[in-house]
């Protein structure tokens, strides 16, 4: 029996060996110098969120028959498939190859995770414990992330495949450490309750039609979209700054931009360290509705000063990263064990869905009007769907059970 310590560090260094650091602050513009339009990567982005749509019911279904260990073991060999090609395309339906590989690479983790933590958890005893877990397991990714974010926009003033390359090591660790993982109850010595698949179709149907699960999907799923979409225009807004005030200075702002995004991630990972904190001291509904709304009424800020885009993004960043183990918390306490990765997969697919036509709408205002039109968009879109929905539910977050106003560090 693997001991609680050892379990949550073997954990927390799979976090930090998925950190694909290296690439994050360049992505962007190795696509664009790869001779891509703004149009052309939100339509990858938006194909990204179609296979994801597609395929996160299935993949979570998979989790739960296989077992949620061995679901995460099959993402990362995806995601370092997708990386290492990157280092030789060059044509677009070749970024559309990668592009879909990196999508079921992310939908074969993202029930699995969560919902092998959760079960390894509960199985001590200690369930009490995930959202800070969660929450603290991010922030060490992202700590990873600090790091390599550094040395990748250093590695890309050096040669723009040199990031995807070390990438794609640091990814190939996180496989090992997982085999030392252990299985989830059940899954180890084969007496796990799998769900046939209409079992986990009712399951899926009987959780999302909950009225305080639908409305807590469809209410955070708006946020995830639109901090997803505007993702995508952080590294050329950050770059105009940057020229605009370091260019004197004789520093590549390819190289700069990557201790700007290290510090992106290191408030990121704060928040998301203190989200049990935050979650046990405002309560659910404070926490989240503060941080959604004020991110959004941020995101218009840099249209009219575009000097505080850096900032800007600094608190989007950081509303995101403090909002998912909250959000992934509120879930699990409402998810019966045989069936969490598929419900968690299939929340993530209404995710997926909801972020669709905000990245091809983003694409096309952002190749007219600029990317800073683009992003004050995404938190307009936000703030008009939180108030329609104000509207047509009588609670957007239903029931205090389990991850209510109450104190669950």
């Amino acid at each position: 029996m693997v001991t609680d310590r050892s379990l949550v560090f073997r954990y927390y260094a799979f976090r930090a060996a998925s950190s694909v650091g290296f690439i994050t602050p360049v992505f962007t513009l190795f696509m664009l110098s790869r001779g891509l339009s703004f149009s052309e990567i939100a339509t990858l982005s938006a194909i990204v969120a179609v296979v994801v749509t597609a395929g996160e019911i299935p993949t979570g279904y998979v989790g739960d028959r296989v077992g949620r260990r061995n679901s995460l073991v099959v993402s990362t060999a995806l995601l370092v498939a997708s990386l290492v090609g990157f280092v030789w395309a060059n044509t677009y339906p070749a970024f559309v190859v990668l592009y879909v590989l990196w999508a079921l690479g992310l939908t074969f983790a993202s029930g699995s995770d969560s919902a092998w933590l959760y079960d390894a958890l509960r199985a001590r005893g200690a369930e009490d414990r995930f959202t800070r877990i969660r929450g603290r397991g991010e922030s060490v990714r992202r700590a990873a992330s600090v790091v390599t974010m550094i040395a990748g926009g250093l590695l890309y003033v050096v040669s723009p495949a040199v990031p995807f390359i070390a990438a794609a090591a640091l990814n190939v660790v996180g496989i090992p450490v997982l085999l030392s993982l252990p299985k989830n109850e059940g899954y180890a010595d084969g007496t796990a309750d799998r769900l046939s698949v209409r079992e986990a179709a009712s399951v899926v149907r009987t959780a999302l039609t909950r009225p305080e699960l639908r409305s807590f999907v469809l209410y955070v799923g708006i946020f995830f979209g639109a901090v997803s979409a505007s993702n995508t225009y952080v590294q050329p807004i950050t770059v105009d700054v940057l020229e605009a005030n370091v260019a004197a200075l004789g520093v590549p702002e390819e190289a700069t931009i990557g201790v700007l995004y290290a510090a992106f991630t290191g408030v990121s990972g704060v928040a998301s360290y203190h989200a049990a904190t935050v979650e046990s001291r405002l309560g659910l509904r404070t926490a989240v509705v503060g941080v959604t709304v004020g991110v959004a009424v941020l995101l218009a800020v840099p249209l009219a000063v575009p000097l505080l885009a850096v900032p800007t993004f600094l608190a989007m960043r950081a509303g995101d990263a403090m909002l998912r183990p909250v959000a992934n918390r509120y879930l699990n306490d409402r998810i019966e064990g045989a069936g969490r990765a598929t419900v968690l997969s299939a929340a993530s697919m209404a995710y997926a869905l909801i972020r669709v036509p905000l990245i091809l709408a983003g694409g096309v205002v952002a190749d007219a009007a600029g990317p800073l039109v683009a992003v004050a968009g995404f938190g307009g879109t936000f703030l008009v769907g939180a108030a329609t929905m104000s509207f047509v539910v009588a609670s957007v977050f239903g029931d205090t059970h389990g991850t209510g106003d109450v104190d669950r560090s």
